[in-house]
Order: C-alpha cells, then sequence, then structure tokens
C-alpha cells in the first residue's frame, strides 16, 4: 500500500518540478543549468509519480511514448548545430534574434540546441526507467 501522504506530495511536486526543469532550462544561458539538467529534473519528476502512482498511471499523463522525444530532440540539436552553414558562418556558431524576448531574454540557437539535449535526455532516461520498471 502506498502512503497517502506521498501520493498526495508527489501529485503537487510533478507540476513544480516540471517548471522548474523549464526553469534550470531557460535559465543555462547565462548561468548554470541547460537541456541536460532540466531533462533529468522533469525525469525525476515523472519517476516521483510513477513511485506514488505507478507505472500505467505516469505512461497516461505522458501520452507519448518517451523513446519518440529523442529522435525529435536530436533533430533540435542538429537543426540549431547546421543552421549558421546556411547563412555562411561556421557550424556551431550562435546566432541571435535581434530583441529579446519576453520572460526569456535573449534567445538564439543555443536555446534551440538545449531543447534539444532536454527532450533526448527527457526520452532516454524514462524510456530506461520505464523499460527497467516495465520488467520488475
Amino acid at each position: 500500500m502506498k502512503s497517502l501522504i506521498f501520493k498526495t506530495a508527489s501529485s503537487y511536486l510533478l507540476p513544480l518540478l516540471l517548471l522548474f526543469s523549464i526553469f534550470i532550462l531557460l535559465r543555462g544561458h547565462y548561468l548554470p543549468g541547460g537541456g541536460f539538467v532540466g531533462g533529468l529534473m522533469a525525469s525525476i519528476a515523472f519517476l516521483i509519480h510513477s513511485f506514488a502512482f505507478g507505472l500505467k498511471e505516469t505512461q497516461s499523463i505522458i501520452k507519448i511514448n518517451p523513446g519518440y522525444l529523442m529522435p525529435i530532440g536530436l533533430a533540435f540539436a542538429v537543426g540549431a548545430a547546421i543552421a549558421p552553414f546556411f547563412v555562411d558562418a561556421p557550424l556551431l556558431k550562435g546566432l541571435w534574434f535581434e530583441e529579446p524576448f519576453r520572460f526569456i531574454g535573449m534567445v538564439g540557437s543555443a536555446l534551440i540546441f538545449d531543447i534539444g539535449v532536454y527532450l533526448v535526455v527527457i526520452g532516454a532516461t524514462l524510456t530506461i526507467i520505464f523499460s527497467i520498471t516495465d520488467t520488475v
């Protein structure tokens, strides 16, 4: 029997940890953080939820197979890496919008790359965790 306190806490923690993972993702431009740490934080949020409610309940929340996030994230990262080539700049050079975005700040190809890493990390860790949990 799962603890009622743990179930209640995890239902409140899931959206808070996901929001915090997005904060870590966006913070990674100027300070420590970024796609990798943010992706791990999001995966931990879903892991805590699966401990409290079970694997099937958590998989019903996600709505998409986490394995599909890996190629999508890889496409974002590769796209951000080769985009400068199309404007006659070296590969992996940072491209930036002229004006900062509200609430985010300066947005450029580094953010697109970080979003790709974020999706790959979430996809890989949840695929591993769900496959291990499913066999146990």
